[in-house]
């Protein structure tokens, strides 16, 4: 519950909400508890014919003939223990004066009481037995009017303070993930992501609102008809309670199990997000496979899990009702075994315990069956209440250790300066492998030992073989990475100096997996510099020779929603709106990863020829398979198993170069 614990200090904050919350669910719980209360009215004074005058004048006239007889008993009792020889009577006459003198102050006590009250009922109390009935009406329905208004109110306050606390939790949670370095991304799935942000922090959310709802208010109802019940007898309350601690014990063992299966259900329904992103993702391939069965399959064992874990919870969740049940029905069980004695008996003790001070009437022994009866409500509710909780639980113990990650990609405490103007960019000595654990030594690194100076306006590529680790290179640029050992240095400081926001805004990347928001084609291409004015946004299309086709093919031009991840346009449109969101960046170091890889020859021709004039005095770093791409370089840089082999001209490596002789022959022809 530490984590849960974290979400209501949250929530805590909001304290003028909290307040109409308490003070609501306060004044709720009184008029519940006053309109049980009008049952002693009804049965002592209405339904015997009778007045409140009547009444009150009768238990005033009943105390002060008690008092007369206790008293005159009392005297001759003290006269038969004078005369008494034997010590073992006068102990037990002792005793019974010592209780009839408990039962006179009693009836002294309810005397002083219906005399303080005369006066009042006398003056504003009706005299027929019809319009005190009638009165007693109107009141039940005033307060139960009143406290409907109130209910509404305090479920309102609560609902918000509520859904307050998910709103945070939620911004929090998206802010956390966005600072997270890109390795994070790889062991946290999206669809398990998307599962936390969701249906974790809506059941921590619903948590909050049960805590501050439900548990405020209906302990409050139970804490009436507690006080109303021990004002009558407060002995007689704590022997009906008798069964209520092993119902207590098993509601806590049945907590341990309620907070088990809802962690399971929320794993479970994270797969089950996951799958179907990942199924929708990558509906083409699974159609065009015929893997629909299959998929299917995989997505009917994910849900049959999830159902059984639902099926678990509802189990335990019907456990505690029963438990709850059984608890109140033991409750009423008791009071009516020991109240029936009492009253049938018009005795004061239960086997030998004290029980009330003055033997009660049947009218007041309704009134204290109608308190516990009031205590059945709030109970069944609070079921709900501790369901609720472990389901909050688990779900805060699913978002806080995400939202305790700290990235491992950060600013310095003191950053460096950019340097101006078009800087060098160094690799140093620089080693690289994808692991959070660095002792696992026997694991190959990915980059081994990379010494690589790219000089200002230089355009370079970067050729070799699949996984050799020419996207891992060009990442550490970014700092999506840092290096394990060496330096990247731009401009002679470590990019690891710099702020992150200031290295990235000097770079325009363009990758091979083109991703497009599900937004304006304008407003892609303005994601390279938010505050682009249109005018910058076209020129930019028409250098990636984009302007072409937004304005003839697509119906509503640059306010065409491509969809999401851009969808409704074909490869090679994508590709050149990210070249045209790149080129609108106006980056020192632009970073081109396989960028022409989708587009036909014909535009990669005419992309060519604009990236010849923006490259120039403008430091480039292309990763290609295509030989069209090699021409614009001023040097090629060879990669094989994440080291560089060689570097040199297009025309030096062929004649040097074994491995760029047959990537160039083999590869690059391919795509030529």
């Amino acid at each position: 519950m530490r984590n849960f614990r974290r979400a209501v200090r949250l929530a805590l904050k909001q304290r003028l909400t909290l307040a109409g919350i308490v003070a609501s669910s306060l004044i709720v719980a009184t008029l519940w508890g006053a309109n049980i209360g009008t049952v002693y009215p009804l049965i002592e004074v209405v339904f015997n014919d009778r007045n409140m005058h009547d009444w009150i004048d009768g238990k005033i006239k009943e105390a002060e003939s008690n008092c007369d007889a206790f008293r005159t008993e009392i005297e001759q009792l003290k006269q038969n223990r004078e005369g008494s020889q034997s010590s073992q009577k006068r102990h037990r006459i002792d005793l019974q004066i010592s209780r009839q003198e408990s039962r006179l102050a009693a009836e002294q006590k309810a005397l002083a009481t219906a005399q303080y009250f005369q006066p009042f009922i006398q003056k504003y109390l009706p005299e027929s037995p019809f319009q005190t009935l009638l009165l007693i009406v109107c009141f039940v329905l005033m307060a139960t009017m009143t406290k409907t208004v109130l209910l509404v109110t305090n479920m309102v306050l609560v609902e918000r303070i509520g859904q307050i606390t998910a709103l945070e939790l939620r911004n929090q949670f998206y802010r956390r993930t966005l600072q997270m370095d890109m390795g994070a991304f790889g062991s946290n799935r999206t669809g398990d992501l998307m599962s936390r942000m969701q249906g974790d922090i809506g059941a921590v959310a619903a948590g909050i609102s049960i805590l501050l709802g439900k548990s405020i208010r209906e302990p409050f109802k139970m804490l009436a008809c507690l006080i109303g019940a021990a004002y009558i007898s407060w002995r007689l309350m704590l022997v009906s309670l008798i069964v209520c601690p092993l119902a207590i014990v098993l509601m806590y063992r049945l907590a341990q199990s309620i907070k088990r299966a809802n962690r399971r259900a929320m794993e479970e329904s994270a797969l089950l997000c996951g799958r179907l992103s990942e199924t929708l993702n990558g509906i083409q391939v699974v159609k065009a496979f015929t893997m629909e069965r299959v998929e299917r399959g995989k997505f009917l064992q994910t849900t049959r899990k999830l159902y059984l874990s639902a099926i678990k919870i509802k189990f335990y969740n019907s456990l505690t009702r029963l438990n709850n049940e059984i608890l109140g029905v033991g409750i009423i069980c008791m009071a009516i075994l020991a109240g029936g004695y009492l009253v049938l008996n018009q005795q004061t003790h239960l086997l030998g315990l004290k029980i009330t001070d003055r033997p009660l009437s049947f009218g007041s022994l309704l009134l204290f069956f109608g308190f516990l009866i009031g205590m059945s409500d709030p109970v069944r509710k609070l079921s709900d209440v501790f369901n609720a909780l472990q389901r909050a639980a688990a779900g805060a113990d699913r978002i806080y250790p995400l939202l305790d990650r700290d990235p491992t990609i950060l600013d310095p405490n003191h950053p460096q300066t950019l340097p101006s103007g078009t800087p060098e960019l160094a690799f140093e000595n620089v080693s690289f492998q994808y692991t959070s654990d660095r002792n696992q030594t026997l694991q190959q690194n990915v980059l081994n030992n990379i010494n690589l100076t790219i000089h200002p306006g230089e355009c370079l590529a970067i050729v070799g073989p699949n996984g050799c680790g020419k996207s891992t290179l060009v990442n550490l640029i970014l700092r999506f990475y840092d290096p394990d050992q060496g330096a990247v240095r731009l401009g002679g400081v470590d990019l690891r100096d710099l702020r992150i926001r200031d290295l990235r805004s000097h770079v325009g990347p363009v990758s091979q997996q083109t991703l497009l928001f599900d937004d304006t084609v304008a407003n892609n291409i303005r994601y390279g510099s938010i505050h682009a004015t249109d005018e910058d946004v076209v020129n930019a299309a028409k250098q990636a020779h984009a302007h072409r086709f937004i304005e003839k093919e697509l119906d509503h031009g640059y306010q065409t929603h491509v969809g999401e991840r851009g969808n409704s346009l074909s490869g090679g449109q994508r590709q050149r709106i990210a070249l045209a969101r790149a080129i609108l960046r106006n980056p020192a170091i632009l970073i081109l990863d396989e960028a022409t890889s989708q587009i036909d020859p014909e535009s990669e021709q005419l992309i060519h020829q604009a990236l010849e004039g923006f490259i120039e005095d403008r430091t480039t770093i292309m990763i290609t398979h295509r030989k069209s791409t090699l021409y614009l370089a001023d040097r090629i840089v060879v990669m094989e198993a994440g080291e560089i082999v060689d570097v040199g001209s297009h025309t030096e490596l062929l004649e040097n170069s074994e491995l760029y002789n047959r990537l160039f022959h083999f590869q690059f022809k391919k795509t030529a």
